[in-house]
């Protein structure tokens, strides 16, 4: 069974409700028929039911089973205003301008629906950039307890590949932090940690990337991502983590033998922690077009309630597996 199969498995045992915002994109149309028919989540759809039914008319996919919410029409707007109102009053916000944000922007619909329990989870990001994903999410939903920072990881799954988790790795953060700080990559390792021990299941293993290992080079990159190491250590002493690390002797045992030989990290990593966006986006990409692999996000950890994000050229494929991750991500939060 693939990685996703299995998620997917996790997803029906204990079946959530998950926001779709983007229903004019026929990705999610699509998608949610799919999702509906495996059994994975219960799916909600924010927007206007006659453009979402036709849409699917003329897509020949059968949205039985998603319930269609239209905030123009919906018998909680008013509850879900003053729920707005509330949250970022503070921030100026007026009982008048929450209604025309929820009756005009479906993403922070989605992300009240959340904050009211009224779904488990939301996925977007087909046809809107991070930021405007992640924005909502963090002012409305907030970090969760303890944590320092919201990242962005995708979980990928190499095709007959023994490193790893059996293939399966995390990448972070490939998506929202561009230039972390020594104790930002900590942090980011931290919360890597625990969302790889929740959607994967295995023991994370955890290697610092760099272009050096131990040493190899002098640089203020490498000492960043030293310092990293060193923080990760003291304040997170449980973690299984090492660096800095070349990604090869994080993960090829001959090369961890001859670059590091005495860690507990090189030869066997299975989360990857990147010393900055360029190189995390870069190098997911590359894994995922040249190696083939499924890549899953990115996924946002950190906020308090699961809310995930899509690569804009993601397939229908790529959001029923997000929404299986979100479902699971919501069964542990």
């Amino acid at each position: 069974m693939s990685y996703i199969d299995q998620i997917k498995e996790k997803a029906r045992q204990d079946k959530r409700t998950i926001v779709l915002p983007e229903t004019n994109d026929k990705r999610v149309l699509i998608a949610a028929a799919n999702i509906i028919k495996e059994g994975i989540a219960n799916i909600i759809m924010v927007g206007d039911a006659e453009k979402i039914n036709g849409g699917a008319i003329w897509l020949e996919v059968d949205l039985d089973g998603v319930t269609i919410v239209d905030p123009r029409t919906c018998d909680k707007l008013e509850e879900y205003v003053n729920l707005l109102y509330e949250t970022r009053k503070a921030k100026g916000m007026t009982l008048e301008k929450a209604r025309e944000i929820l009756l005009t922007d479906y993403l922070t619909f989605g992300v009240v629906m959340v904050k009211a329990n009224d779904a488990d989870g939301m996925v977007a990001g087909c046809c809107h950039a991070t930021a405007d994903v992640l924005r909502p999410s963090l002012q409305i939903l907030k970090t969760a307890p303890g944590v320092k920072l919201v990242s962005g990881f995708f979980i990928l799954d190499v095709p007959d590949c023994e490193l790893g988790a059996d293939g399966t790795f995390l990448f972070a953060d490939c998506g929202l932090n561009q230039d972390p700080t020594a104790e930002e990559l900590a942090a980011i390792a931290d919360t890597s940690a625990k969302s790889f021990k929740t959607l994967v299941g295995a023991k994370p293993i955890i290697a610092m990337l760099s272009h050096s290992t131990k040493g190899s080079a002098k640089h203020a990159l490498v000492d960043k991502v030293v310092e990293a190491t060193r923080i990760a250590h003291e304040e997170y002493p449980s973690l299984c983590l090492d660096g800095e690390l070349q990604t090869d002797a994080a993960l090829i045992p001959k090369v961890a033998k001859a670059k590091a030989p005495g860690s507990e990290v090189a030869g066997r990593a299975n989360v990857l922690i990147f010393p900055n966006l360029d190189a995390g986006n870069i190098g997911y990409k590359l894994v995922e077009r040249l190696g083939k692999a499924e890549a899953y996000g990115p996924m946002l950890q950190g906020i308090a309630k699961p809310v995930n994000d899509l690569s804009r050229g993601c397939s229908w494929e790529d959001i029923v597996g997000v929404v299986a991750l979100t479902a699971v991500q919501s069964q542990l939060s």
